[in-house]
């Protein structure tokens, strides 16, 4: 959405829809952004906003960061304030409002998982493409249960059981979630042979990882892709990174990384991202293939019979 100010009235334009399956997350940024553009286009500041709603600048700057979220009545006054006139416009931005304050199925576990990761999930319910790219273990979408607990139990500093359950618990949901729909959500997975050959847990559990990733590639909209050693270095040695697409042209892409400390994400980097997108591609093309890769799980798979 272009967000360049000017000081006409603000005019009816397109439909908004609230998406079905759409984090709550993802509907206040959707909200943000028809907020600030509908407070630009009035000719407001944030500061003239927060006095003529007798509010404290910083409500007005949550409100249009997304950080929270706003209720009927607040959104009503601020839509008055903006000049929004147009009823069908009012009605689609109430909608919007109430659907960014509903609770998500993971609401119950904020306080097991750090915020970062919590805001990584609501993105990722809503995404309509996941690019992910690991070099050192099985990406979680893809993860087994017994090879979740396994690495879960090794995260950081020593998780209670109670802890690695929740975890694992998240893990299992978010796939049931994201690879049985029945959308047209597209997965693109490219893993290091590494993440293969360092399988960890007993015969059992590296049996059925692998097992898992076969069936995985073979299902239709997910593609499994693996750069063997063969490659050489290559530039995604040190990374691991998921890029998340949304189907709604003002979603901006998401870009998630996680290193030993800490999770990063990047949202309004538009340079930033796109060197990822880049990176992406070029691990594709270093990669077996499609095809050639699910033959070298398969090989795996017989190795480890």
């Amino acid at each position: 959405m272009h967000l360049a100010g000017c000081h006409a009235a603000w005019q009816p334009s397109k439909r908004i829809f609230v998406t079905t399956g759409s984090s709550p997350l993802v509907q206040r940024r959707r909200l943000r952004a028809e907020l600030r553009q509908a407070r630009l286009d009035a000719g407001l500041t944030q500061e003239t906003v927060a006095e003529e709603m007798d509010w404290s600048l910083s409500k007005v700057i949550r409100i249009e960061t997304g950080s929270v979220g706003v209720s009927t009545n607040d959104l009503t006054a601020l839509l008055r304030l903006y000049k929004v006139k147009d009823r069908q416009r009012l009605r689609d931005l109430v909608t919007l409002g109430r659907a960014a304050r509903q609770q998500s199925w993971y609401s119950k576990y904020r306080g097991v998982i750090p915020p970062t990761y919590f805001q990584f999930i609501e993105y990722e319910t809503s995404a309509s493409v996941i690019r992910s790219y690991e070099p050192l273990v099985v990406p979680g979408l893809l993860q087994t249960e017994d090879y979740a607990t396994d690495l879960m139990r090794l995260y950081r500093t020593n998780p209670s059981p109670e802890a690695v359950q929740a975890r694992v618990e998240i893990r299992m949901r978010r796939q049931q979630l994201l690879l049985d729909r029945a959308d047209s959500l597209s997965l693109f997975f490219v893993l290091d042979e590494a993440v293969i050959r360092r399988l960890m847990g007993d015969k059992r559990t590296r049996h059925g990882q692998i097992a898992r990733l076969i069936t995985a590639a073979k299902k239709p909209g997910l593609t499994i892709e693996i750069v063997p050693f063969s490659a050489g270095l290559h530039r995604g040695l040190a990374e691991n990174f998921t890029v998340l697409e949304f189907s709604d042209p003002s979603d901006d892409d998401i870009l998630y990384t996680e290193s030993v400390r800490d999770f990063i994400f990047t949202k309004d980097d538009v340079e930033e991202i796109s060197i990822y997108r880049e990176l992406f591609q070029d691990l594709r093309k270093a990669s077996l293939g499609q095809k050639a890769s699910l033959d070298f799980l398969v090989e795996i798979a017989d190795a480890l019979a």
